[in-house]
């Protein structure tokens, strides 16, 4: 997964926190650069009030833990992610609750890749009004792999890094997760979606 924020001449993530390390005003560019994202995840997952909050908290931190990063990884988005994920699950409750009360969450479309990655996308997208309950209704381990695969376009390897947990556990989660948002389809009798689903996710 490329990003524009990366290409061409652009200064990648890692060079600007290993100066921030030296001259902390640098990491001002860290936040210019990937905070619009990282808020629109945090948005969908407990709403937009209190994922301003949670963005600030999530540089916050980053900004704090800045002398460990890995600068092999010029693209900080995992990272990142990471940090947010963490966030939100110390906010688990209200996720909960937004998923709950929302009538309907669509994520908004990204470049499809891999065959299993848009299997997580079309689960979560063909749900519309159902997703909220499906969601809830997933483990936090589980639900996170999803949300990071289907909505914010991570590879799995990139969803490893983030979460610290090795790729075939992101493999086993998400197919984890797959088969619980079928299974709310299927009670729900959304039939339909249900077949598009399982097609796409062979």
């Amino acid at each position: 997964m490329s990003s524009p924020a990366l290409d061409g001449d652009v200064e990648d993530d890692a060079s600007i926190i290993g100066r921030s390390k030296r001259d902390p005003d640098h990491f001002a560019a860290i936040f210019d650069r990937h905070a619009p994202l990282i808020h629109r995840y945090l948005a969908r997952r407990v709403g937009g009030d209190m994922a301003d909050d949670l963005v600030a908290e999530t540089f916050l931190i980053a900004f704090r833990k800045r002398q460990g990063y890995d600068p092999g990884r010029t693209d900080a988005r995992p990272w990142l992610y990471g940090i947010a994920t963490k966030v939100v699950s110390q906010h688990r409750r209200q996720e909960e609750r937004t998923y709950r009360y929302r009538n309907a969450i669509t994520p908004v479309p990204d470049e499809l890749g891999h065959a299993d990655r848009v299997a997580a996308q079309v689960s979560a997208q063909a749900m519309g009004p159902l997703l909220g309950t499906a969601l809830a209704k997933l483990s936090q381990k589980d639900r996170d792999v999803l949300l990071l695969v289907a909505w914010e376009d991570l590879s799995y390897e990139e969803v490893a890094t983030a979460l610290g947990i090795p790729v075939g556990t992101v493999r086993s989660r998400l197919n984890r997760a797959r088969k619980k948002t079928r299974a709310v389809l299927t009670a729900a009798g959304s039939t339909s979606n249900h077949q598009e689903v399982v097609r796409n996710g062979r």
